[in-house]
């Protein structure tokens, strides 16, 4: 139940972040949001570390946590590094993902298109989230998983708001079709080029994305 709660206060605190109600480099009190969540201080403290572990914020020793937006340039570079690593991912799995992992994107896809159905943007997410993991897993390759893992949290918050542009979930529905296809044909040129697309966030989609960041 405090997990679920650390959650939900987590994502709140991203709204808030992107909508601009914190300035970069503010302090983000405990107490204070504890009165404002009405919670005790544990819930919070695990949403900040929510935030902490996505690069939203930072934790200074004996100060408290931060809040740290990334600029332009740093958010780029990130998704240039996420879109070249699923890329790799998606290259290797055309060859060793097993028939059940193809089985589990294939899943993943009809929870994504039941989540577009209902309009839910959250669900989708999630769904979306468990379907590139899975890939991840189908390169057999741990350390190549565990950066895409650790970049993938980075972005997590940005990925999410990137779905609620008009449009982006039927767009990235078809393109989980593609890369499945290219999956189960064994091609990994193919597989590797649609992931690529598929995360990279370049042109009029880096502009929107920045253009929703109001600082």
């Amino acid at each position: 139940m405090e997990i679920r709660r650390a959650d939900k206060i987590a994502e709140l605190l991203e709204q808030a972040l992107f909508a601009g109600q914190y300035q970069d480099g503010e302090r983000l009190d405990e107490i204070k949001l504890a009165e404002q969540f009405e919670v005790s201080r544990t819930p919070i403290r695990e949403a900040l570390q929510v935030l902490v572990s996505s690069g939203l914020a930072e934790q200074i020793p004996r100060r408290g946590v931060f809040v740290r937006q990334p600029g332009p340039v740093e958010l780029m570079e990130m998704f240039e590094t996420m879109a070249e690593l699923e890329a790799s991912c998606g290259r290797l799995a055309a060859t060793r993902i097993s028939e059940s992992g193809l089985a589990q994107l294939v899943e993943a896809n009809v929870k994504c298109q039941q989540a577009i159905e209902n309009s839910d943007h959250d669900t989708y997410y999630l769904e979306n989230e468990k379907f590139h993991q899975i890939i991840y897993r189908g390169a057999a390759n741990s350390y190549l998983e565990k950066q895409a893992l650790q970049l993938q949290n980075k972005l997590r918050a940005y990925r999410k708001m990137q779905l609620r542009f008009r449009g982006r979930m039927d767009q990235s529905m078809a393109e989980h079709l593609e890369i499945v296809a290219a999956l189960q044909g064994e091609d990994a040129e193919r597989a590797a080029h649609v992931l690529r697309s598929h995360v990279a966030v370049q042109g009029e989609k880096f502009h929107r994305l920045l253009a929703s960041l109001k600082n």
